[in-house]
């Protein structure tokens, strides 16, 4: 293992901190670093808070900020944050209309996220949950509620944040939240492990020569390991099962995130993006946005992940409309 660090022990806290020094728009809760929340809370606004491991940077703490989310609970890498966590970033953020729920589709994650809720409600706290479940290889249709979370629950954060700040209710903002979870779809590719560090040494094994179809962001299986194919033939199988299962039709506009995983080069990165277009475009769909980078890693794994959101007008708005935190700006126009 070659990292920079000090304990491994210290890597998430040691973390943080250098966060904060950096970057002035996000603090913490009481004296709990874990419990990032933007130093600007508007009044009157729906909070939306989120959580998860770390080892996802800029998932999930990374979007805190204006346009998008108001807080984040942080787990140790690849953990669930606690419930007592996640309530402490729930009372900061509430400012009287209420928080929404945004994180992944995690056992521990649902599990401490509801008991947050539940201890927010003797707080007269209002709480709805919006679960992602992008990943496409996870599960069969007809059971998506089995699916995972990956990196498309970024379009999820990026439409209820723009739906909040422009003032709409708690009930209009899950709404909003949910749209866009039912409407975007995401599939990965893996050609290496990656290394937690108080592990010290590969989470998984896979050849020099192989991939992994829609391997989770933890290393969770995927639906098949195969030789390394070019990139092309890569997307084109991965764009066939997002086709699948969303009706595109001639002239429809979509969102498009192309993540790399944590070791993948940019240049690699558009490589996919180039054959990303091509198939779109085949099928008279068109490409309104893009956001290509690092949006949702899995430490140092190489691979990347490709996200579609299916938009219509409303959330055509809202990923419009612009957005700051400290890991990613968006200018409206």
């Amino acid at each position: 293992m070659k990292k920079f660090l000090n304990d491994p022990a210290n890597f998430v806290d040691e973390m943080l901190e250098g966060i904060y020094l950096a970057h002035l728009a996000v603090t913490y809760v009481g004296d709990d670093k874990r419990c990032l929340v933007t130093a600007k809370v508007k009044p009157g606004k729906v909070g939306i808070a989120t959580g998860g491991g770390s080892g996802h940077l800029p998932l999930f703490l990374g979007y805190v900020g204006d346009g998008m989310l108001d807080g984040a609970a942080v787990g140790g890498v690849f953990q669930s944050p606690s419930a007592e966590q996640i309530y402490q970033v729930t009372k900061h953020i509430d400012q009287g209309a209420g928080v929404l729920y945004i994180y992944g589709n995690y056992s521990g994650d649902i599990i401490n996220f509801e008991m947050a809720g539940e201890l927010a409600a003797f707080d007269d706290i209002a709480v709805k949950h919006v679960v992602g479940n992008d990943d496409v290889a996870s599960s069969i249709v007809g059971e998506e509620h089995k699916r995972r979370g990956v990196a498309g629950i970024f379009f999820i954060y990026k439409s209820a944040g723009a739906a909040a700040a422009e003032g709409l209710s708690l009930d209009e903002v899950t709404r909003i939240a949910d749209k866009a979870r039912s409407r975007t779809r995401t599939m990965g590719v893996a050609l290496s492990s990656c290394v937690v560090p108080e592990i010290g040494h590969a989470t998984f094994s896979i050849g020099e020569d192989e991939m992994e179809i829609g391997m989770g962001i933890h290393g969770e299986p995927g639906i098949s390991r195969k030789k390394l194919a070019p990139a092309d033939a890569v997307i084109d199988e991965l764009m066939e099962r997002i086709f699948a299962e969303q009706d595109y039709k001639k002239y429809d506009e979509v969102a498009v995130l192309v993540n790399g995983l944590g070791g993948t080069p940019m240049e690699e990165l558009y490589i996919l993006f180039r054959r990303v277009s091509q198939v779109l475009q085949q099928r008279n769909v068109t490409v309104k946005y893009v956001w290509i980078g690092e949006f949702a890693t899995s430490m140092e794994m190489a691979g990347a992940s490709i996200s579609i959101l299916h938009l219509d007008n409303e959330l055509d708005r809202l990923v419009a409309a612009p957005a700051r935190t400290p890991f990613f700006q968006h200018v409206a126009g």
